[in-house]
C-alpha cells in the first residue's frame, strides 16, 4: 500500500471516540546527575535536578490516542490519594474524559518511580525503579461499578482498547461484559495482553496485540520461526474466538493471523532503540485509530509498525503524534515520492529529523542548466551538516531576476529532478518570490550557505538564521563557471575545452 493510502487512515482516524479501560498507573521520574559512587555502599549517587510526572499504563494509551487526534474516554480504578488527584490532573490537561474513572477508599494508585541519572549532564539512564501497587483483584462492589460504567461507555465508542497490565482491574468477567455489549454495538474490541500465562480472559475479542514474548509465556512455548509463531496464534484464535492476533516481533516488525486467512508478515524499518517504554501502548493506539477510521487490519497494522518504531526510539512515554506518523510516512516513500516537497511537507519531515539529532543545511538558486561548478558547491554544502535543502526558484521566480527573456531554459519540474538525482541533496523545495527570505524563515536551517561572490552582497535570510542560533557560510566557487557563461559558450559554439578546471 502506498503511503497516500497509509495517510489517509491516519487522517481518518482523528475525531473518532475512542474507549480505553485498563489499569491507569502515575509515571513519576527523578532526573539526576550521577557523577559519584556513595561511600555507604557501591551505588551511584542522585542529586536530583529535575522531577516529572506523566501519565502511564493505560492512561498512556489515551494519550497515545489524543495525540493521534482521537477523542478518548478513559476507564479504570485510582486511589483516593496524592497521586490518584495527580493522574486525575495530568489527564485532565491532556483533554482525556475521565467519565470511567473510579476513585476507591482502600486501594492505592499505581505509581512507577523512576530514578534516571544523567551522564555528563545529558545522556539520560535509569539507574532504578520504585512500585507503588495493589495488584489483587478489585472487589466485587468495585469490580461491579467498574462494569456498569464500562459497558455504559461502549455505547459512545467508536473501538474499545483493553489495556491489561495485570495490576487487578482487567479480569474475565469484564472483558465479557465489555465484548458482549460491543458486539451488539458492532464496535471492535482491541486487547493489548498482559504478560501471563493464560489468555483464556479474553475470550471474544476482535484483536489480540502480543509481542513475541507474551505470546510465547501464553502458549507455554519458544518460537524458532515465524512460521510457528503464526501456527501458534491461528490456534489461539479458535480456542478464544478472537477474530485476529497481531504479533509484534521486534526488529521484524508484526504478524497478522486473521481467521480463515493466511498469515501476512509485515516487516518494518530498522531503528535505534533507545528506550522501549512506552512501545506497545503506542502499537494499540496507532491500531485503534486507524481501525476506528475505517482500515484494514493490514494498513492497520503498518501504521502500528511504524508508531511502535518511532516510540522506541524516545525515552520514557511519548506519545507519538498524528503529525509525526505522516512525516514518517512521507520519509518512507521518499524514493517513490522523489526529493521535491512542499515547504509544510519539508516542514513536518524536518521537524522529525532534528528530533533525531540531525541538522539541516540551506542553499538556494536557479540551477538553470546544472554544471560542474554547482555540483561542487552543492557537495561541499552537504559536508556543512546531516542534511541538504535546496531552494530552487520557481520559472516566475527565475522571470522576476531578470536574466533574460528566454530564461530559465529549463522548467522548474525538470531542474528540481535533476537536482533530486544528485546523492548530495536530499530535498528541493521551490518559492515564488525573487528571493528565498520567507522560505528561510520556515525552514529555520541550522546553517545557511552561498557562494563567495555573495560577500559584498549581504547574503539574504543571514540575521533569520542566526538569530536561530545558526551560522552563515560562504563558499569558493569555480572561477568562469555560470549558467549565464554556459549559455554564452553555447550560442556561441565556444570549445568545452576552454573550460577551467574544478577546484580540488
Amino acid at each position: 500500500m502506498c503511503e497516500n493510502d497509509l495517510s489517509h487512515w491516519v487522517r481518518a482516524g482523528r475525531d473518532r471516540r475512542v474507549l480505553v479501560v485498563g489499569d491507569l498507573i502515575l509515571d513519576r521520574y527523578v532526573y539526576g546527575d550521577a557523577e559519584r559512587i556513595s561511600p555507604e555502599a557501591p551505588v551511584p549517587v542522585l542529586r536530583t535536578v529535575e522531577r516529572r510526572e506523566a501519565v502511564g499504563g493505560t492512561a498512556n494509551v489515551a494519550a497515545c490516542l489524543v495525540a493521534l487526534g482521537c477523542r478518548v474516554v478513559c476507564c479504570g480504578v485510582l486511589g483516593r490519594d496524592r497521586h490518584g488527584d495527580s493522574l486525575t490532573r495530568l489527564l485532565e490537561e491532556l483533554g482525556i474524559d475521565a467519565a470511567g474513572v473510579l476513585k476507591l477508599e482502600d486501594r492505592p494508585t499505581t505509581t512507577k518511580t523512576r530514578l534516571v541519572g544523567l551522564a555528563q549532564h545529558r545522556h539520560r539512564q535509569q539507574l532504578l525503579r520504585v512500585d507503588e501497587e495493589d495488584v489483587s483483584p478489585l472487589t466485587p462492589d468495585a469490580r461491579d461499578a467498574l462494569t456498569r460504567v464500562a459497558c455504559k461507555l461502549v455505547s459512545e465508542a467508536e473501538v474499545v482498547c483493553l489495556e491489561d497490565y495485570n495490576k487487578g482491574v482487567i479480569d474475565a468477567a469484564l472483558v465479557q461484559a465489555v465484548v458482549d455489549e460491543a458486539r451488539r454495538r458492532d464496535v471492535s474490541v482491541l486487547v493489548d495482553p498482559a504478560w501471563i500465562d493464560d489468555f483464556t480472559r479474553y475470550r471474544g475479542a476482535d484483536v489480540l496485540t502480543p509481542n513475541r514474548s507474551e505470546l510465547s509465556v501464553a502458549v507455554g512455548q519458544r518460537f524458532d520461526s515465524l512460521d510457528a509463531l503464526a501456527s501458534a496464534a491461528a490456534e489461539l484464535i479458535e480456542t478464544l474466538d478472537i477474530g485476529a492476533v497481531v504479533a509484534t516481533v521486534d526488529r521484524e516488525g508484526a504478524l497478522l493471523v486473521e481467521r480463515g486467512r493466511p498469515w501476512e508478515h509485515l516487516p518494518t524499518v530498522p531503528r535505534s532503540v533507545y528506550d522501549n517504554t512506552g512501545a506497545g501502548d503506542a502499537v494499540l493506539a496507532m491500531l485503534a485509530a486507524a481501525v476506528a477510521g475505517g482500515a484494514d487490519l493490514a494498513s492497520a497494522v503498518q501504521l502500528a509498525n511504524l508508531a511502535g518504531g518511532l516510540e522506541v526510539e524516545k525515552f520514557g512515554c511519548v506519545p507519538i503524534t498524528a503529525e509525526e506518523v505522516l512525516a514518517e510516512l512521507r520519509l518512507e516513500d521518499r524514493r517513490r515520492n522523489g526529493k521535491l516537497r512542499s515547504p509544510d511537507d519539508l516542514l513536518a519531515e524536518l521537524d522529525l529529523r532534528r528530533d533525531r539529532g540531525e541538522t539541516v543545511a540551506f542553499t538556494n538558486g536557479c540551477f538553470d542548466i546544472l554544471h560542474a561548478g554547482h555540483v561542487d558547491l552543492l557537495q561541499r554544502c552537504r559536508r556543512e551538516a546531516s542534511l541538504l535543502v535546496v531552494g530552487l526558484n520557481t520559472d516566475a521566480s527565475v522571470r522576476q531576476l531578470d536574466k533574460g527573456s528566454d530564461r530559465p531554459i529549463n522548467t522548474f519540474e525538470d531542474r528540481a529532478a535533476v537536482l533530486g538525482a544528485l546523492e548530495c541533496v536530499d530535498y528541493v523545495v521551490g518559492f515564488e518570490q525573487p528571493d528565498p527570505e520567507s522560505l528561510i524563515r520556515i525552514i529555520r536551517p541550522d546553517v545557511l550557505i552561498k557562494g563567495q561572490d555573495w560577500a559584498d552582497k549581504g547574503v539574504v535570510g543571514q540575521e533569520s538564521v542566526e538569530s536561530n542560533g545558526g551560522r552563515v557560510v560562504l563558499l569558493p566557487l569555480i572561477e568562469g563557471l555560470s549558467t549565464t557563461a554556459v549559455v554564452e559558450r553555447i550560442r556561441s559554439g565556444a570549445s568545452p575545452h576552454t573550460l577551467p578546471n574544478p577546484i580540488p
